[in-house]
């Protein structure tokens, strides 16, 4: 049986395809917002469309991010994507409204300064050395739409901190100017892009992260 993996039921995000697509990468897949069960699998896989405030009232609703919590706390994979990703900032301001996020990343979602927004369609991606999420396809193009990003990222780089924990390896892309497409921080994973609207890189990237949870 494949890595126990619950997709994050809670009304906001693409849940279908993201099932459909781990499941083709040999994750043994549930569909919840049941807490006890995300609280037990493998891996959690938090997906989100939308604007930011209104997918934190649903995780909210879920008490999802008591399950985000708790998961990190205990060393527990979680893979956010999309607006699943944004949530995990401190904060996201769309329209001059500032809504908080779970706060596990320093950095506010901002909307993308470029002549077109939003920034629709396959770009390539800068990924750091040593990527688990990227490893063989850190040259391939990813499937994005969004109108915001975390355009700066500060955590783990104080040159006088000292601690057991690496920095986190952060992926960039550029859409007008540079923002975050991919976060690796110990147990917490996340994508501006759709790995499930990515094609085979995509799927390589699911298959990377679920191989991690074994």
């Amino acid at each position: 049986m494949g890595a126990r993996v619950v997709v994050l039921d809670y009304g906001f995000g693409n849940v279908r395809s993201a099932v459909r697509a781990l499941e083709r990468v040999g994750a043994d897949v549930t569909l919840t917002a049941d807490r006890t069960t995300a609280q037990e699998a493998d891996g959690l896989v938090v997906p989100g469309v939308g604007a930011f405030a209104a997918c934190m009232a649903g995780l909210k609703a879920v008490r999802g991010h008591e399950v985000v919590g708790r998961r990190l706390a205990g060393n527990r994979p979680v893979l956010g994507i999309c607006v699943g990703m944004q949530v995990m900032f401190d904060a996201g301001v769309e329209h001059g409204e500032r809504a908080e996020g779970i706060g596990e990343w320093p950095g506010v979602v901002e909307r993308l300064e470029a002549p077109v927004v939003p920034h629709m369609g396959w770009s390539p991606v800068e990924a750091p050395e040593g990527s688990t999420l990227f490893e063989g396809i850190a040259d391939e193009r990813f499937y994005f739409v969004h109108s915001y990003a975390v355009q700066t990222f500060t955590k783990g780089y104080d040159e006088n901190a000292v601690g057991i924990f690496s920095p986190p390896k952060v992926t960039w892309a550029e859409h007008g100017g540079r923002f975050v497409a991919a976060v690796e921080d110990g147990p917490l994973a996340a994508t501006q892009f759709h790995p499930e609207k990515s094609g085979d890189a995509g799927s390589q990237l699911l298959q990377n992260w679920v191989r991690t949870l074994a």
